[in-house]
């Protein structure tokens, strides 16, 4: 499992056209999934991403969690994180998720941060989604569930 994390000023997402929501200040979470992934997975990148200690704290370092902070939180799927881009020009998904594994644990990750952080935004699996944010600092790291 893989979670492109980016610190988000604020962020906004459309989903099949459809204004689906706004946030302040938090993180986005771009979610994907591999043939592998499991409820363990899950459990251990969602508190990664809680837990993450990547906004400022009174002295300016970064050492305070999005539950520190109290921020937003948007997840969305993405199985484009999977894709393969060694050999030739078009990327391979053969190493993302088919919707029957992907889903339910997609669904899992958001449960598990929806119990941290109630009112959190997220995408649709599958549907045509526009994402926008301002990255703030900018922060984006890529985290795995596998080493």
């Amino acid at each position: 499992m893989r979670a492109l994390v980016q610190r988000a000023a604020r962020a906004a997402i459309t989903i099949n056209g459809t204004p689906a929501g706004t946030m302040g200040a938090g993180l986005v979470v771009l979610l994907g999934i591999t043939h592998s992934d499991s409820e363990k997975d899950v459990r251990y990148l969602a508190d990664k991403c809680l837990g993450l200690r990547i906004f400022a704290d009174e002295n300016g370092k970064m050492n305070r969690s999005l539950l520190d902070v109290g921020g937003d939180l948007m997840i969305v799927s993405q199985f484009t994180l999977y894709g393969d881009c060694r050999h030739g020009k078009r990327p391979g998904f053969t190493d993302a998720a088919n919707p029957v594994h992907a889903i339910p644990l997609y669904e899992a990750f958001i449960a598990r941060c929806r119990e941290a952080v109630p009112g959190l935004l997220t995408g649709e699996f599958g549907a045509d989604m526009q994402v926008e944010l301002v990255n703030d600092g900018p922060v984006t790291l890529m985290l795995e569930s596998e080493k």
